[in-house]
């Protein structure tokens, strides 16, 4: 099987991709995965760190306001549907899957003119404008939420699949657990608190953990903290005016992005970050308490309503954006750390939504889809 992955911009966007070529490759050895991206975004990172071939095209998000800008990206958008079409005819793939976000227009579209089956991924509950506009040409279109289903029109075929994502459940022995312990400079007698805002960071969580450090807050917990890259910097800034060492906190570690997040996620004892669709699907998964800061003003709402899904079980608690502090933080870590029995239930009840399965659908509605 040969196949062509577009993913693009964040990790959102990119795991699904990368979790969906494994599953392919796990399945049929003698497969082959390239992933089509930006120069731009994540993709240039984690997609060969993972082993994939990344090739690029220009591709970008448009606004419905008319400008110079808007233009210039119209142009290069347009550009890029013929670099699509150059290296789909040159791979000629059995199949072009889309993850979702503005590097699908392109490439699906290619894709359809060419007439090679095309798949779309959508993560989200309220489907991106990419999505709904690529509907009507597309083969199937996957989903993450049953509710997405009914809003989009036109679609041929869509299957409610769930988010595929890398990460899994891991027991792990006494040493192995010491050994990654000991790679994080963490402790094995002190509960941690993992902090990711995604793969871009969050500055509102970061502002509230540079609260906890500064006053010392952290005293029953340690604290591993992932900023996201562009916000590493302006984080060791901040902290070096208050005479802190970023690379010297007691009971903390700073980094800008976690490579093994499956394994610090097995570790760690309680999880702190959005709502996205991939970092709900993960926590549910991994089966861990959380305490979830939605992302305001996106489509719909719909990271609040992900994190609903998890607080309605008793697994997490919701803390909004404008009501996120340091203080408020550390009073809701505290609660569930103190208390060893409410934090097992409630990781307990988060794997109650876990969708471990969704690479084995997805893989059947390829199967199905090339027959």
């Amino acid at each position: 099987m040969k196949v062509i992955i577009a993913a693009a911009g964040t990790a959102g966007h990119i795991n699904p991709g990368i979790a969906i070529a494994n599953k392919i490759m796990k399945e049929d050895k003698n497969s082959k995965v390239i992933f089509i991206g930006t120069e731009r975004g994540l993709e240039n990172d984690l997609v060969p760190r993972a082993g994939y071939e990344l090739k690029t095209i220009n591709a970008y998000g448009l606004s419905k306001k008319i400008s110079i800008e808007n233009l210039k990206k119209m142009y290069l958008t347009w550009k890029g549907l013929k670099e699509a079409k150059k290296i789909i005819s040159e791979f000629k793939p059995d199949i072009v899957i889309g993850t979702g976000g503005y590097i699908c227009g392109a490439t699906i579209t290619a894709a359809h003119k060419l007439n090679i089956p095309t798949m779309i991924h959508e993560s989200n509950s309220f489907p991106g404008r990419a999505v709904k506009m690529l509907a009507k040409n597309t083969d199937t279109i996957l989903v993450s939420f049953k509710d997405a289903i009914p809003r989009i029109k036109k679609a041929k075929n869509v299957v409610y699949t769930g988010t595929p994502v890398k990460i899994r459940r891991r027991e792990y022995g006494n040493s192995e657990k010491n050994n990654i312990l000991t790679e994080l400079k963490l402790k094995g007698d002190m509960p941690i608190v993992l902090v990711s805002g995604g793969s871009q960071g969050a500055q509102k969580i970061n502002e509230a953990i540079i609260e906890i450090i500064k006053n010392k807050m952290n005293k029953n917990y340690q604290i591993m903290w992932a900023t996201g890259p562009k916000q590493y910097d302006i984080i060791k800034e901040e902290l070096e005016k208050n005479n802190i060492n970023i690379n010297n906190i007691q009971d903390v570690k700073i980094v800008p992005y976690i490579y093994n997040m499956e394994e610090v996620m097995n570790v760690a004892d309680v999880i702190v970050g959005r709502s996205g669709a991939m970092t709900v699907t993960e926590i549910s998964n991994i089966g861990k308490p959380s305490i979830l800061v939605p992302l305001p003003n996106v489509s719909h709402n719909h990271q609040f309503y992900n994190a609903k899904v998890l607080e309605n079980i008793h697994a997490a608690k919701i803390i909004l954006n404008e009501e996120l502090t340091g203080e408020k933080l550390d009073k809701n870590i505290e609660e569930i750390i103190k208390d060893k029995t409410k934090m097992y239930e409630m990781g307990k009840n988060a794997r109650k939504v876990a969708t471990e399965e969704a690479e084995d659908k997805i893989y059947e509605e390829i199967k199905k889809l090339l027959k």
